[in-house]
């Protein structure tokens, strides 16, 4: 849906070619017929945008974790099989790696009645697993904390392991070094000299609740708000004219802006948040989208790996606590940094290889 997706994809051709085998990336929408995806994709983006209420109350019906029937999404994602099964075939692909849940529904449908011959390898890459990631057919799920493997294990009855997150290397670089760095900061200095630059991730869509209140508090109180506006021309806009405030359209170096940057102001625990983490950025969430986002940020709090703002004081007060030099900053920068546990690529070809020596 967003490009969190994309972005993980790939990184994990990137890997999988460092490591010296091939990648095809296919977005399991595009394999749906007479257009669904595409619309699918519209129904997602103009939701989450213009009626939060919406889709929290699709959340609950089909996505949100817990027992009771409730509708899932085999049935359309079996719309797809019979594409994806040419695919693998005429690609020679030894393991397929979901990295959206309606994918994973899919493999997980053709893996339970032997339609797709080779293993399933689910990368899980939110931090709180709804239950469109579970599906029982699938050989094998990668998960980005022993939490959520543990959940998943629960669940489904099979395998799960932790790898971490999924980022590029760029985003791990020390900070004073990373190549960008300077140049925003040089930039930050600029536009509010003294002032901690916090960033603010509205997603690729520019997606945010009251952000216009939210950058002018941040403002008023000593911060400079350098909000990502995605793909949102009118968002970037409408934010432009607040004084003290740097608004963005999409940004290509993520890796020097983080490094340049005291703090990161999260509503969906997606990649961002995780590049984030990488980077040595402390992470606050604040307002998050409902749903999975809300449900993400809840979780990656109570993990230790970041903070949960209820209202403006308290984003404030997790702002000024994070972005002093000190212990707290140390130990939030450090408890970050510890989920990157292993390589999901590596992983996933290890899980191949072994299934094919089974067979």
């Amino acid at each position: 849906m967003g490009a969190g997706h994309d972005t993980v994809a790939a990184e994990l051709v990137r890997r999988a070619r460092e490591h010296g085998d091939d990648a095809l990336v296919v977005d399991v929408l595009a394999l749906l017929p007479y257009g669904l995806g595409s619309a699918l994709r519209h129904l997602y983006r103009g939701s989450v945008r213009h009626f939060p209420w919406a889709y929290a109350a699709l959340y609950r019906l089909f996505l949100r974790p817990g027992t009771g029937r409730r509708p899932g999404g085999t049935p359309l994602a079996r719309l797809a099989g019979g594409r994806l099964r040419e695919l693998a075939e005429s690609s020679g692909a030894d393991v397929v790696v979901p990295v959206f849940h309606l994918g994973a529904q899919l493999t997980g449908h053709l893996r339970a009645r032997g339609l797709l011959p080779v293993p399933s390898v689910v990368l899980v890459i939110d931090f709180a697993v709804h239950r469109q990631w579970l599906h029982p057919g699938n050989d094998h799920h990668l998960c980005l904390t022993e939490q959520a493997a543990r959940e998943v294990r629960e669940s489904t009855g099979g395998p799960a392991w932790t790898c971490g997150p999924v980022v590029a290397p760029e985003f791990f670089a020390d900070a004073p070094d990373a190549p960008g760095a300077a140049g925003w900061r040089g930039l930050f200095d600029r536009l509010g000299p003294g002032r901690p630059a916090v960033v603010l991730s509205a997603g690729a869509w520019g997606v945010g609740s009251h952000l216009d209140v939210t950058v002018r508090l941040l403002a008023d109180h000593g911060f400079l708000p350098v909000v990502l506006c995605g793909d949102n021309e009118r968002l970037r806009r409408d934010l432009s004219g607040t004084p003290g405030v740097v608004a963005l359209g999409w940004v290509t170096d993520m890796p020097g802006l983080l490094h340049a940057a005291r703090a990161l102001v999260d509503n969906a625990a997606g990649q961002t948040a995780v590049q984030a983490l990488a980077a040595g950025l402390p992470v606050v969430g604040y307002r998050p989208i409902p749903g999975h986002g809300a449900d993400g940020v809840r979780r990656m709090a109570a993990l230790g790996v970041s903070d949960v703002a209820e209202d403006g004081s308290g984003l404030l007060g997790a702002l000024r606590r994070l972005t002093a030099p000190g212990q707290v900053r140390r130990e939030r920068i450090a408890a970050g940094r510890a989920l990157f546990t292993d390589d999901a690529v590596a992983r996933a070809c290890a899980l191949a290889d072994a299934g094919r020596a089974r067979r």
